[in-house]
């Protein structure tokens, strides 16, 4: 507003400036007024000048004036006087009306008072030129330059340059505007950097956590080896011996301890593939995790849930539809894993899963892309309603996750992983927590 209030101020100073000029010298310039008396004076000098006999010329010279000879009223020397403007009066040589006389002396101060006027214009134009190109520089220096430097300022941000500072000047209109965006600019910079700290510590923390991890898994693969390799040998024993009223009852228990131990070798098995991916990639890298879905039979997904027994009571409620489906099987038990961890995690409840099927547009909007859909649910609070649309992004963690483990990239995946097979999920609160994931038919 300073800056404003400068400008105007310059301006009606300087206009109040010409306006001075021009009335100083419309004062100072103006016609003569003629003395009536003084000019009949002059005509009675002529008269007699002219009845002694002195010339016409010399009389004219003498007199500064202009003598006609002529009666007419269209001489043109007569005419000439009176274009002019000049004072014309009757001739009387000797008593006899011989002609005119006239002075044209107010041409002189026309003349002047005409050159006084345009040299006023000039002085006024001129001031009025440098008016106009001081308000000009005015205006680039207080909004133009400012807004060039900024936008300037802004490519430079968008190209990820954070060092450059924005010039702040202490006349500068939008010089608050000015700071607030330097100050962001340094708040970007600031954040980049923790970014890029928290990036470093997140890919150690993942190599630090796959490299730990591997120990373990390692060592329960070969406990579930020495227990199955045992159990075979005792099943063996077991089928050699004749009349062992225990015989079939402990068959039983060792195949279901072989069984047992078939599931944790697979998911120990299923551990380590995600380990291996994990040491070749960080979090912020996750995105570049290969999905290859394939023509899969579908009933296989009852499979994946049957796996999961110890997180549950797991109830499933029909058989999946026969169909071939694209399937990355690695992925997609990966993503039924995630769901159903999450909903013993958080909800602690029985899980139910459905199968059904169905059809919506496909991408060109005309044909329409059959699924299979796997509906997982449980009956606990469920999501809080602000949080719900926040789930799949990545990093993401909700208000009811302060007490349990994890890094918030799991839904993130879910969704992901099904849309890279060609299917996708949704999710909804009822009653409890709602997934429901399609897979696309062939």
């Amino acid at each position: 507003m300073k800056k404003l209030f400068r400008i105007g101020f310059i301006f009606t100073l300087i206009m109040a400036l010409a306006l001075g000029i021009f009335i100083i010298y419309n004062s100072e310039n103006h016609f003569e007024e003629r003395d009536i008396l003084d000019y009949n004076d002059k005509l009675h000098l002529v008269e007699k000048a002219l009845e002694n006999g002195e010339a016409e010329k010399t009389v004219e010279s003498k007199y500064d004036c202009h003598i006609v000879f002529d009666k007419r009223i269209e001489d043109r020397e007569l005419n000439q006087l009176y274009r002019n403007n000049a004072l014309v009066l009757d001739l009387v040589v000797n008593g006899e009306y011989v002609g005119k006389v006239g002075w044209d002396d107010n041409r002189q101060s026309y003349d002047t008072l005409k050159r006084a006027f345009f040299g006023g214009s000039i002085y006024l134009w001129a001031i009025m030129l440098i008016t106009g190109y001081i308000l000009l520089i005015s205006f680039y220096v207080s909004f133009i330059k400012p807004v060039r430097e900024l936008t300037k300022f802004s490519e430079e941000i968008a190209k990820g340059n954070l060092d450059q500072s924005l010039p702040i000047r202490k006349n500068n209109l939008f010089g608050n505007f000015v700071e607030a965006f330097d100050l962001m600019r340094s708040e970007l910079k600031k954040s980049h950097i923790r970014e890029m700290k928290s990036e470093v510590a997140r890919k150690e923390m993942v190599t630090d956590l796959s490299h730990d991890i591997k120990t373990p898994i390692s060592v329960i693969k070969a406990a579930c080896e020495v227990l199955d390799a045992k159990a075979q040998k005792k099943l063996i024993d077991i089928e050699g011996e004749e009349n062992n009223a225990f015989s079939e009852s402990e068959k039983k228990d060792i195949e279901y301890t072989r069984e047992k131990v078939e599931t944790i070798s697979q998911k120990a098995d299923l551990i380590s593939s995600l380990m291996s991916n994990l040491m070749h990639s960080t979090l912020d890298d996750i995105d570049k995790l290969e999905v290859n879905p394939v023509e899969t039979d579908s009933r296989i997904v009852k499979n994946f849930f049957e796996k999961l027994k110890n997180y549950g009571d797991i109830i499933i409620e029909n058989e999946v539809p026969a169909g071939i489906v694209y399937m990355d099987r690695l992925r997609l038990e990966q993503v039924i894993d995630n769901v159903v961890g999450n909903s013993h995690k958080y909800a602690g409840t029985d899980i139910h899963v459905s199968f059904s099927e169905t059809s919506a547009l496909s991408s060109d909007g005309i044909n329409k892309d059959n699924f299979i859909r796997i509906t997982i649910k449980d009956s606990g609070k469920g999501v809080k309603e602000d949080e719900l649309p926040l789930i799949t992004q990545k990093y993401f963690r909700g208000s009811n996750t302060k007490e349990s483990s994890g890094y918030g990239i799991g839904m993130y995946l879910v969704k992901r992983y099904m849309e890279m097979q060609y299917g996708g999920m949704e999710y909804y609160n009822d009653n409890g927590f709602t997934v429901q994931l399609l897979l696309k038919k062939v």
